[in-house]
Formats: C-alpha cells, sequence, structure tokens
C-alpha cells in the first residue's frame, strides 16, 4: 500500500492512477473521458488536480501514484480550470437533454458547476439515428471524449466507431450508413461507457430509468457474465454489465444486454394448463400436481419406476437441478435423468473425466491474457460466446498467436495465424496429424512427459502412421499448414485449448476431444496459466446441471453412482434405484418401443432440439404423460403435452448457476413471479409432496437445497451463499477458507498422478455423399438468436436475425442458379425443410451451414440418427442432403403436427403488463 494525502487527510491506496486511488477512496472528480475499462488518455481534463511538486494541475487519470503524493482536488484554480473546461465541452450541449434523457455524468458535472443555462446547442436531426432496434444514437449530443470509439475498439474489437474530420467538424460515426447497417454486434458496450446520452438505450428513453438495481447473472450461454439488472415497476427497463463480474470484466454481448423481454412476452404462460378432449384449459396448481402425481403412481404401478424419465434444464440453477434428479430417485425411484449436455458437451465431460479424472475445463477464461498461443477448435467464439471472443479478439490484438480449427472461415479465422479448414467430419485425422508432428518432430515437453503421462511409447507407435500427408487427403487441409499449426502450438507456449460443439457432436466427439487432450498432455500444456483444454459451454446452466446429478450414470458432483452409492443414500435417508438410468437419447428410444411411459421435461424444448424430428414425435407421441414444465407453450408441450406448468424467468427466483470455467455464481430475484407462475423448485417440491414425499423435500427457500448440495459435495463444500453473494467462485473449493480453483492439475491429475495418452484412430461418418446427396450441412448458432429461440424470438433481436437461412459457397450457388434470398429444398435421407438460401465466403464448395433456431423451419427434421460412440450425443454437424429450389406451394418440414391449437395465450400477460 502506498500513503498519500488527498485534501489534507493521510489515506493508503493500492498501487495505480490517482483517479483510481480517488475513486477507492470514495473521493469523486468529473472524469469524462475515462472508464476503468480502458487505458486512460487524459483528454477531456476534467479530472485534473494538484499535486504539490508539479508546477500545474494534472489529469488524475494518467497520473501514477506514488508514495507520500500530495493532492488537492478542489483548490481555486482546479476549480476554476474544470470550470471552464466544462463550459467548453458544453457550449454545443442541447439544453432539453438535460431534463428529456435519463441522469449522465455530463449531467451531473454541469450541474454541479452551474452551467445548465449556459448551454446553447440544439438537436440536429442529421446528427441522430434511430435505424437500430435497441440504441438510439444523437451525436448533437457528443462531446468527443472518444469513449465509444475506444471501448469497441479496446474491448469489444469490433471497431465500429470512426472519427471524421478535425476541429469543428470532428464527428463521430459507424462504419456504414447508419448503425443498423453497420457492423455492430449489439454489445452495448459503446451505450455504456457514453457520459453524455448521445448513445442511449431507447428502453430507458421510452420507459424511464430504472428505481432498483439487481445484480444477477446472464441467463444465456455458459460464459456467466454477471450484470445489474434495472427495473421500474415490474419491468426490466435496462441490464448493464456488472463492473466486478470476473467472468466478463464488465462487458455484455447482446443478448445479455438487450434480449431481457421475453418474460413479458404475451405469449408467457403463467397459469398450469391440463390438456382436455383435444384442447388445453386452465387449472389450479393442486389440480395440475395431483394429476400428474396419479398418474406416475399408475404408470408405476403397472409398468415400475423405470417407465419414467426427468429432464432437467441448462437454463434452470443449480438448486432445480438438484431437487429434479433428487425428486426422480428418490421419489419416483429412477435412475433414468438427463440433461442437454447430452446434445451437446457431455463428449468434452466424457473425455475430461476419463482422461484427467475431472469432466470440466481445466483454467479459467483469464487464463486467455496469460496465454501466448490460443487454439480454438470447432467454437465459432464470437458469435456463440461473445464476451470470450472478444477476449480472444484483444488477446490476439495484443501479440498472442491464433490457431483456428473449423470448417468455416468464421471471423476469429480472419484474426488466425492458420486457419485450419477440415471437410466437415474429419477432425480425427487433422488432430492425429497435429500429435504426429509433435511426437516425430520432438516437439513434445519432455519433462512433463516423464513426470505426468502413460502409455507415451504405445502412442508413438500409433501416431507414426498419421502423417499430415495421410490427413490431408481426407481432411483436405494442406499437409504444411498441418506442420506448422503443431509447432506453432507446441514451441510458443503457454498455449491454451477453446473449443465448442464443432468438436463434440460428431460420432466421434468424445474421441474429437480425447484427441485435443493428448496434444496438450504431449506439450505440457495442462496444469499451468495460459494452457489447458476448456469447452466452451453452451448454455447458463449447461455445466451446472448435469454436475448437479441430471446425468444417468452420475450424482451430484458428477461423481460416479456405483461407486458413492451408499453415501448419498445415507445423505438422503433413502434407496438410491439400483437399474441402470438411461440417458435422453435412451429414453427416445425407449418411447419408441413402447417401455418408457411418461416424461418430465422442465426448461427444455425436446422436440425442436433433437435430431431426427419424425422420430422424436414418434416417441413422445407414444408418451402416455407428458410434463412440461417452461415459460411458453413450446414445440413439445404444443404437440404433445399433457400437463404445462408455468415457470419463473431467472430474474423471477433466487439460485445459482454454473458457468463453462466451474464457477458458481449467484442468481438474484429482480421481479416478482408473472402470474401464477412459480420457482421450479418450488414446484418440484410441491410435486415432491403430492407424491406423499413430504421428507427431503420441504425446503423454504433455495439456500436450504445448496446447503444440502454443499453437504453431499465435498469439493463445493466452501461455497456458502454468503460467499457467493460477494463474487462467484469456482470449484474445488472445500472449505470457506478455500479461495476457490483457478486452474485444475497443477501437480496431480484428479485422476491420479499420471494421465495416459489415447490412441485414437478415424472412423468415417455414417452420413456419406452420394450424387443424390451431394452436400454436407452443418448446424449451428448464430449471434443474434440462442438455441431453440425460446427467450430470443420474443425480443427485438427477431428484427436483428429474424429466421434460419441456409449458408452456401458462391460456387455451388452459382451452379445451381440461385439467387441470395431463394427459397430452397434442403433434403437428407431423413427429412426435409424448405428456407431462404445466401451466399457465404466461408464455406468450402460442398458444404452448406444453418441454423435451429425456429420452429418455422425446423431444420432437425433433416438430421440423422448418428450417434458419438461413448455419450450418445448426436451427430448434428454432418449430414449428407441435396438442395434444390422450392415450389410454390408448400412443403412439409418432416417435423410434428400438433394434437391440437394452442390457446390464446391462457394466463398469458397482455402488452401493456
Amino acid at each position: 500500500m502506498l500513503h498519500i494525502t488527498v485534501d489534507g487527510q493521510p489515506r493508503e491506496c493500492a498501487p495505480g492512477t490517482l483517479l483510481e486511488a480517488l475513486d477507492a477512496l470514495g473521493v469523486t472528480v468529473p472524469a469524462l473521458c475515462n472508464d476503468p475499462r480502458l487505458a486512460p488518455v487524459g483528454a477531456c481534463r476534467t479530472c485534473i488536480v494538484e499535486v504539490e511538486g508539479c508546477g500545474r494541475p494534472v489529469a488524475a487519470c494518467t497520473t501514477p501514484l506514488t508514495e507520500g503524493m500530495v493532492v488537492h482536488t478542489r483548490t481555486p484554480l482546479v476549480e476554476a480550470q474544470r470550470r471552464v473546461l466544462l463550459r467548453l465541452l458544453a457550449s454545443e450541449y442541447p439544453a432539453e437533454a438535460m431534463t428529456r434523457q435519463p441522469d449522465k455524468p455530463f449531467h451531473r458535472a454541469l450541474r454541479e458547476y452551474g452551467l445548465e443555462g449556459e448551454l446553447r446547442g440544439a438537436h440536429r436531426p442529421s446528427l441522430r439515428d434511430d435505424s437500430h432496434p435497441y440504441i438510439h444514437v444523437d451525436m448533437s449530443q457528443c462531446i468527443h471524449c472518444y469513449r465509444c470509439v475506444r471501448i469497441c475498439d479496446e474491448v469489444q474489437g469490433q471497431f465500429v466507431w470512426r472519427v471524421w474530420n478535425r476541429g469543428a467538424g470532428t464527428r463521430i460515426l459507424p462504419d456504414g450508413p447508419n448503425l443498423r447497417e453497420s457492423s455492430c454486434v449489439s454489445c452495448g458496450a459503446c451505450v455504456d461507457t457514453c457520459p453524455t446520452g448521445a448513445l442511449e438505450d431507447r428502453t430507458l428513453l421510452d420507459q424511464g430509468g430504472p428505481e432498483r438495481w439487481t445484480r444477477t447473472t446472464c441467463p444465456y450461454c455458459g460464459v456467466g457474465c454477471e450484470m445489474d439488472v434495472g427495473t421500474r415497476g415490474e419491468r426490466i427497463v435496462t441490464v448493464r454489465p456488472s463492473r466486478e463480474g470476473p467472468s466478463n470484466q464488465g462487458h455484455l454481448c447482446s443478448k445479455g444486454r438487450y434480449a431481457f423481454g421475453f418474460g413479458a412476452s404475451p405469449d408467457r404462460i403463467t397459469v398450469p394448463l391440463l390438456r382436455e378432449n383435444g384442447g388445453w384449459r386452465r387449472a389450479s396448481w393442486d389440480e395440475a400436481l395431483g394429476f400428474i402425481a396419479q398418474r406416475l403412481r399408475n404408470l408405476r404401478a403397472v409398468h415400475g419406476p423405470d417407465a419414467v424419465g426427468m429432464l432437467g434444464s441448462a437454463r434452470a440453477t443449480n438448486e432445480d437441478n438438484y431437487l429434479a434428479q433428487k425428486l426422480a430417485r428418490v421419489v419416483l425411484g429412477t435412475n433414468n435423468v438427463d440433461c442437454c449436455a447430452r446434445v451437446c458437451h457431455a463428449p468434452s465431460a466424457a473425455a475430461l473425466k476419463r482422461m484427467l479424472g475431472t469432466g470440466a475445463a481445466t483454467n479459467s477464461f483469464e487464463d486467455i491474457e496469460h496465454a501466448r498461443t490460443l487454439l480454438v477448435a470447432g467454437s465459432n467464439t464470437t458469435e456463440c460466446h461473445p464476451v470470450v471472443g472478444a477476449r480472444l479478439k484483444q488477446a490476439v490484438l495484443r501479440g498472442a498467436k491464433l490457431i483456428v480449427i473449423d470448417s468455416r472461415r468464421t471471423e476469429l479465422a480472419r484474426y488466425a495465424d492458420v486457419h485450419l479448414q477440415p471437410r466437415a467430419g474429419t477432425d480425427m485425422p487433422l488432430l492425429n496429424a497435429l500429435a504426429h508432428v509433435v511426437v516425430t518432430e520432438d516437439l513434445c515437453d519432455r519433462a512433463f512427459l516423464r513426470e505426468r503421462v502413460e502409455a507415451v511409447d504405445d502412442f508413438r507407435a500409433f501416431i507414426a502412421a498419421w502423417t499430415p500427408e495421410r490427413a490431408a487427403e481426407l481432411c483436405g487441409v494442406d499437409a504444411a499448414a498441418i506442420r506448422q499449426a503443431a509447432r506453432l502450438y507446441a514451441t510458443h507456449g503457454p498455449s491454451m485449448m477453446v473449443h465448442g460443439l464443432g468438436m463434440t457432436e460428431h460420432v466421434q466427439g468424445t474421441e474429437s476431444v480425447m484427441a485435443l487432450i493428448n496434444l496438450a498432455l504431449l506439450t505440457g500444456n495442462l496444469g499451468g496459466p495460459g494452457t489447458g483444454v476448456n469447452p466452451m459451454r453452451g448454455q447458463n446452466n449447461v455445466q451446472g446441471s448435469a454436475h448437479m446429478g441430471c446425468e444417468p450414470g452420475h450424482l451430484t458432483g458428477y461423481v460416479p453412482l456405483e461407486a458413492n452409492r451408499a453415501r448419498f443414500e445415507a445423505a438422503w435417508g433413502a434407496p438410491v434405484p439400483v437399474a441402470p438410468g438411461l440417458d435422453l437419447m435412451g429414453m427416445m428410444d425407449a418411447a419408441r418401443q413402447g417401455r418408457l411411459k411418461a416424461l418430465w421435461a422442465f426448461g427444455y424444448d425436446v422436440l425442436l432440439t433433437n435430431p431426427e424430428a419424425r422420430a422424436t414425435h414418434e416417441a413422445l407421441e407414444r408418451l402416455e404423460l407428458l410434463v412440461v414444465q417452461d415459460l411458453f407453450l413450446n414445440e413439445t408441450a404444443r404437440a404433445h403435452g399433457d400437463v404445462f406448468l408455468p415457470a419463473c424467468t431467472s430474474f423471477e427466483k433466487d439460485g445459482t448457476f454454473m458457468n463453462g470455467e466451474r464457477r458458481v455464481q449467484r442468481v438474484r430475484r429482480a421481479l416478482p413471479p408473472a402470474g401464477e407462475s412459480l420457482p421450479d423448485w418450488e414446484i418440484l417440491c410441491r410435486a415432491a409432496r403430492a407424491l406423499g414425499h413430504s421428507e427431503g423435500f420441504a425446503f423454504q427457500s433455495p439456500e436450504e437445497i445448496w446447503e444440502e448440495v454443499r453437504r453431499v459435495w465435498p469439493a463445493g463444500a466452501g461455497l456458502s451463499y454468503a460467499r457467493l453473494e460477494m463474487r462467484g467462485l469456482q470449484w474445488p473449493c472445500p472449505d470457506e477458507a478455500h479461495p476457490g480453483t483457478r486452474l485444475l492439475h497443477t501437480h496431480l491429475f484428479a485422476s491420479g498422478s499420471r494421465a495416459a495418452l489415447r490412441r485414437v484412430d478415424y472412423r468415417p461418418s455414417p452420413e456419406v455423399r452420394t450424387d443424390d446427396h451431394p452436400f454436407v450441412l452443418m448446424t449451428g448458432r448464430r449471434l443474434y438468436q440462442f438455441n431453440a429461440g425460446t427467450m430470443t424470438l420474443r425480443t427485438p433481436h427477431a428484427l436483428l436475425q429474424p429466421g434460419d437461412w441456409l449458408d452456401m459457397a458462391p460456387a455451388d450457388a452459382e451452379r445451381l442458379g440461385l439467387e441470395d434470398g431463394a427459397r430452397v429444398r434442403v433434403c437428407s435421407r431423413h427429412g426435409a425443410v424448405v428456407l431462404p438460401m445466401r451466399r457465404a465466403e466461408g464455406l468450402r464448395p460442398g458444404e452448406l451451414f444453418t441454423t435451429f433456431h425456429t420452429a418455422e423451419v425446423f431444420i432437425n427434421a433433416v438430421i440423422g440418427p448418428h450417434r458419438d460412440g461413448y455419450t450418445h450425443t448426436p451427430d448434428y454437424k454432418v449430414t449428407a442432403v441435396r438442395v434444390e429450389r422450392a415450389g410454390k406451394s408448400p412443403t412439409a418440414s418432416g417435423g410434428p403436427t400438433e394434437r391440437s391449437a394452442p390457446p390464446a395465450t391462457p394466463g398469458g400477460r397482455g402488452t401493456a403488463e
């Protein structure tokens, strides 16, 4: 600590800038060009202070703190100069902005120095831009602090805002004809930093500023961005990034920042519903839960407990998912319990568990800043995990090397030192060839292999056959590029891996992650800062839902069921079922065969997101009871549901999420539950009581549930709510004195002192291209929509990306005579869909890409039955198809037919509410 004197008072401060010290001490000075997320520039000079020994006032934001410094913040000279500076900044500022817009830092400074009456500017229509659905632009209010320019450059890395002209003619404009048509990705960072209101959220202008703020965690992807939710009455009016959030460091993406309005959608269901006589009718909670309990009793009595299945939710809290699997095992008597990790990162968890002993990310997002080389495999990070994607871009701009493995030329690929673009489904030859180069060119970390790795000689013998030339023939990547990437990863460390569903949603998904781990082991890139193997988790709590035990073969803590049965039986005071459980895909198979009779799914649209939609439709049709617990009548409920239970959004309840870096974070209620909706945990407790199991389900709060979680999960025993109130913590965290664990496997692997390399050979995809099906279709996400669109399509994000479309290489479009916007029919061996087409430069000829966000297209109707051999994760990335121009008549998509039309928003809230 440094000892300084501020305005006559002795103080102690941490090293940093003088402005940082003043902020920490609660001493306020204007600082209109400063943002803690940005490098200080001292442009506006409003933070000037006097420092004894300096001949003139200095800018506090650019002045380093030194021992013994004597600072005066409000001397007559400082105040006079500050007033002159503010008067100059205000000379063209519109007076009406002081009253028409929410309070801004510039407004407060003007009021403090009595300058409101000196505003002579006016709003100029030519400087106004309302093209964007979320952001209002009025550069009449710009004071040229350049914070918008710098935050777009230094945090997001998008370079949207440009400075034009000089002097009085200076203008700040986007890089397109307007903001909507620019390269803007709608992260809102420029709005968040703007001190004047030149950039403002339209929701604040329309609905007024917030009356209160609630800190919580984003309900979208697995980055775990912490944010402050601003509410007015019973509505969210704005969201801003939390500056203290360790995972996002004061940044958000477009979804976290703006896609919060889904809870107020007019088709939100807020009362229980029962299907009766082909339609839905309103029911009370007691009636709905009583109906479920009676049907489950009857089905279990006739068919046994394993005729029932439970699906947890990656959108729900840890507490919700813990109760779901406990209800399945203790109340329903079955291990038939799973969650959506099955269709995304189950291969990551399986590979990491098998090889290293822990089925989770080895490192933290902050290791991006410590890595000298970054390897991004099968992850379109800037679109699917934009906050981490921005950190990756910034790392590269600062000098880190980047290797991208992706079948498409993504945004990150444009930044890459090496982009390896394998043919879809040929990751294994490529990864084995990288390992071949590392081994044969003696690029291994010999000490690491000697001390911590087994089966090295056996692996050397196996990998010798996987030359880059052999791999090049299979995957279509130049052998020289493979060698370049291997050398860079192995010799320019520390090297960190980030991977996504492009690696896992294949028939060899688990093995692909094993091959990535092989590379990390060979080069010693495990257990240290800036290293590791790190899956980018797709949903806000997909890591937590499986980790809480929503997995047939594992209990809470992702521990094997058989080895931990006695411990959990003692904790629960009830037996844990002996029969092996079915995962999601096994449940679908069993339902089609008539063995599974009932399914309870919450926060999960199984019908829309499962592959082979026709087979899923047949499975759900054969069920005798389907309970759907959600916010809206999703496709599963519409087509097949028997009972609908209205749940709360994450903005309406408390609990915790677990992000992709093993960080447990608090979720806090910002709004009261809508209508009669209830938190998922309360619904499950009531259901258990209706089934005659009050004991073990008498929880009165999420914190009580979490206390039980801590008792059965030793690695999370130190994660109390009291500690999590301050900040999220990473497990393992075995006691309340433990700081949490940023790095795994620093000295020992969780599986033991040594890890074994795995021989993984290549098995081609069963989806073979033929003359009748000459294209390969890959599916994934885009920036502005999320998964099945349940939340984002009910916000103005639907204007930014209104639907699904098919990306096609220009050469293929030219050959087929297809123009951008043409409606095409995509036919596989499993189904057909119709959607618009556009040309995309980032694809190989013969390969296609589209998303699965809308039920109107129902793209999973064309996806086949092929699955990963270890985890049964479906292959969403390789489907052989043909493409033809669609006729004018509507064509069936291969999706399901509704059993009845949904009601006219029963119990839904009107738009005025």
